[in-house]
């Protein structure tokens, strides 16, 4: 386990200066390493961030100012940076040391570590878990990919019990050992004896689903899989993978699973895991079952959710949690920010904020949890995934469609092929295409009856106009409380 001394004169080089970034600054800077903080964003383009470590003892290469990797002990990398960035070429080449936040904070604690990853619900799941841990009185560590990362806890938050986190597809792909070189170009610094360059998967994987996304970064559905896979691929015999048996990817990967594997679906039943037996969720371990509830006491809307549930509950039970617990937080927790979340009703018509849906697919989810009649706000930057389900889908459900932000003539052209291709109604939903979400809101206002859905549920990225989909988010949300 790396503790705080270890890091006393360390050279370190951190690369992007995001929210990993800054909480690495904080906390190696307090521990005594020597910081040099990197990001291609010239300064005053990062007055915020800056503004965060102000008055630390930290080194800048900003807006292109080239880092000296070969003089670093060790280097860590945001989850935007790819595998092919030239600084990560540099590193390799110089037998540098590569890590990352949230591989760092599993390395400096000694409690169980459950990991929750997926092409969708993975914050939802976490954010589950965590919650049932907390019922149960365990005390966990919540973070990773959602809300803050944890490393800066280490200098006050004392040592958890449990870490529950939020891991990206990009965050995945820093714990396998091919990011640190092979073993003869490893420069033989204090460094390289701390860290553990080996390969790490939590006690706990969770695999929602394993669709579409990401493939602007990842090039091809198998990369996305096999960076997805890792979570698994280090596992001892006594962990747990917790997988979605209603997905294709994700019931392969049980084949191939090391550790012990708990299944969680909602189309037919399993012999350890969580699934929904008529309208009942119920979670069988060792030839004992537990029913935590009905479908309709879910708080969270939509089938998708049910199905978060029981991926939440099974990890819970690798964990230790009683059902009991589990099915409490079930029954009461109504949802994260910016997931299907309701901003309010006005003149009738409910609107809700699905920022969250960065990806036709998960769109598709968030018009399944409705069956009152549908504005659908659609759009941002495209990921280079298909959008003709969601076309087709769009053209049965919604009766208006706006599409706003870089992808809007994409999603027009979508509606239009699935309409002329008889995959959607002929007529298809009211189209209207518009530059910006502050439009998309203005037109949606205009058009809105009583009893109608206004849904916000991009499909894109936020990153044509918003730092991220909470920024997003948070706009719609404001727009939309100012009506």
């Amino acid at each position: 386990m790396i503790r705080p001394e270890d890091w006393q004169g360390m050279r370190v080089g951190i690369v992007g200066a995001a929210r990993e970034g800054l909480a690495l600054v904080r906390y190696l800077g307090a521990c005594g390493a020597q910081v040099v903080l990197s990001d291609a964003k010239p300064a005053e383009a990062l007055t915020g961030a800056l503004q965060q470590i102000a008055g630390l003892d930290v080194d800048l290469a900003l807006g292109g100012v080239a880092l000296d990797v070969a003089s670093l002990d060790v280097l860590f990398l945001s989850p935007g940076v790819p595998a092919e960035a030239p600084v990560v070429r540099e590193a390799r080449q110089a037998g540098v040391p590569i890590s990352s936040e949230p591989r760092l904070l599993t390395q400096s604690v000694a409690c169980p570590v459950a990991g929750i990853t997926g092409s969708s619900g993975k914050t939802t799941t976490t954010t589950l878990v965590g919650r049932m841990c907390d019922e149960a009185r365990l005390s966990p560590w919540v973070g990773g990919n959602i809300g803050e990362p944890l490393t800066p806890r280490l200098l006050y938050g004392g040592a958890p019990e449990l870490v529950v986190m939020e891991l990206s597809s990009f965050q995945l792909e820093l714990f396998a050992p091919e990011y640190q070189g092979s073993e003869t170009e490893q420069r033989r610094s204090e460094a390289s004896r701390v860290i553990d360059l080996g390969g790490w998967s939590p006690h706990v994987a969770v695999v929602t689903n394993v669709t579409p996304n990401h493939l602007d970064r990842h090039a091809t559905m198998e990369a996305y899989a096999w960076a997805k896979e890792r979570i698994l691929a280090y596992q001892r015999p006594e962990d747990w993978a917790v997988l979605n048996q209603d997905d294709p990817i994700t019931c392969e990967m049980g084949g191939r699973a090391v550790g012990q594997v708990l299944a969680f679906g909602l189309r037919r039943a399993v012999a350890e895991g969580g699934c929904l037996r008529g309208d009942a969720l119920v979670l069988r371990r060792g030839g004992q079952e537990a029913v935590l509830c009905r479908a309709d006491e879910v708080r969270l809307r939509g089938r998708h959710n049910v199905a978060n549930v029981l991926a939440a509950a099974c990890c819970a039970s690798a964990l230790g949690v009683p059902a009991e617990a589990m099915a409490h937080v079930a029954r009461t927790f109504a949802g994260v920010p910016h997931r299907l979340e309701h901003v309010c009703e006005w003149r009738g018509a409910l609107f809700v904020n699905d920022s969250i849906a960065t990806s036709p697919e998960r769109s598709m989810a968030a018009m399944q949890a409705y069956t009152e009649p549908l504005l659908v706000l659609a759009g941002g930057r495209d990921k280079h995934l298909p959008w003709d389900a969601w076309a087709a889908m769009a053209g049965a459900r919604a009766r208006v469609v706006i599409a706003f932000g870089e992808a809007a003539p994409l999603i027009a052209r979508a509606l239009g092929e699935a309409a002329r291709g008889g995959t959607g109604p002929a007529a298809g939903p009211t189209l209207l295409e518009v530059a910006t979400l502050e439009e998309a809101v203005a037109q949606a206002a205009r058009l809105a009856r009583p009893g109608d859905v206004v849904l916000l549920s991009p499909g894109g990225t936020s990153f044509d106009a918003y730092v991220d989909f909470e920024a997003r988010g948070e706009r719609f949300r404001e727009l939309v409380t100012r009506l």
